[in-house]
């Protein structure tokens, strides 16, 4: 199926292709294909050129609208388990002050982080960086990973260590944002 999709792909870009070779090459017209001038075919791959950019310059705000939501939705899907990660760690008896202060730290800080990247994202909506396709995501509560068993019997070490593969995530993607929305930081 793949591979049928694949030489379908590649038969329409070839006939594409010929469509705008043709359309080079020839003026329409009745009786056939009349050489064009060399100021109509510079008009012709002005314009074809234009389009090129204006669809690479929608799919760049795609891709950053892209990045924007995966990290909310991170942020926010750790919500929950990181509550019930104190709830569980409050009872361990061994555990130094220390740990606990930590551990309830991290969940404090996410929270604040979430409500910082809402904020940068508002603010690239104003400034029209990006749509307002993202309202919503970020402040709904549905979202989050609920706790099943499997998670409950995950030892602590693991879930740190998780937690921690995803806030670096986080920080690489806030990055990487960054420099697509401000080239000039010469990322």
């Amino acid at each position: 199926m793949a591979v049928a999709l694949s030489r379908a792909g590649e038969r329409a870009g070839a006939v594409a292709a010929l469509a705008l070779l043709w359309l080079l090459v020839c003026a329409p017209g009745g009786g056939g294909c009349h050489p064009l001038t060399v100021a109509d075919l510079f008009d012709r791959v002005i314009r074809h050129s234009g389009r090129i950019h204006s669809l690479s310059t929608a799919l760049y705000a795609e891709l950053r609208e892209e990045l924007t939501h995966v990290i909310l939705k991170l942020l926010q899907a750790w919500k929950e388990p990181l509550f019930h990660f104190n709830q569980h760690i409050e009872h361990h008896q061994q555990l130094p002050d220390d740990s606990l202060s930590k551990a309830k730290q991290i969940s404090n800080m996410v929270h604040e982080l979430k409500t910082g990247v809402e904020k940068v994202t508002e603010k690239m909506q104003s400034m029209g960086i990006i749509s307002n396709s993202l309202n919503g995501i970020a402040s709904s509560e549905g979202t989050g990973l609920s706790i099943s068993n499997e998670a409950n019997m995950m030892s602590d070490s693991d879930f740190i260590h998780c937690f921690r593969r995803d806030s670096n995530k986080v920080q690489s993607y806030l990055k990487i944002l960054k420099c697509r929305i401000m080239p000039e930081n010469s990322c």
